[in-house]
């Protein structure tokens, strides 16, 4: 008998699977919806598209977001291969240099939008 150690994947496909299906379901029952109340497939496709480009600097926050932990999860390994430093700082690297990241990212959302 397998250890625990395979159910892991096994639920992490099911619940991708899971949140996969919902999402499918879920766009096409608000698109049956529209239709239903008289919307014609070209208003539909303003709807969406009115909603992509509402946040054009999402793409620099979630960039910013990225690239931070990934260089708080590069320091964290290499000071605990280094210097010893515990494994649990990973974490606390992570808080504070996403949150460093959000920063970042409002004074030059702000800068952008002029406020």
């Amino acid at each position: 008998m397998h250890g625990p150690e395979i159910f892991v994947p096994i639920f992490f496909l099911g619940a991708v699977a899971a949140v996969w299906i919902t999402r499918l379901s879920t766009r096409h029952r608000e698109r049956m919806a529209m239709v239903e109340k008289g919307l014609s497939s070209e208003e539909i496709k303003a709807m969406y598209l009115r909603d992509v480009k509402r946040d054009p600097l999402a793409s620099l926050k979630w960039g910013l977001l990225f690239v931070l932990a990934g260089v708080a999860i590069m320091l964290g390994n290499f000071l605990h291969d280094r210097y010893g430093v515990d494994k649990e700082a990973i974490v606390g690297m992570v808080i504070l240099f996403v949150g460093i990241g959000l920063v970042a990212f409002y004074s030059i959302a702000a800068k952008k939008t002029g406020e």
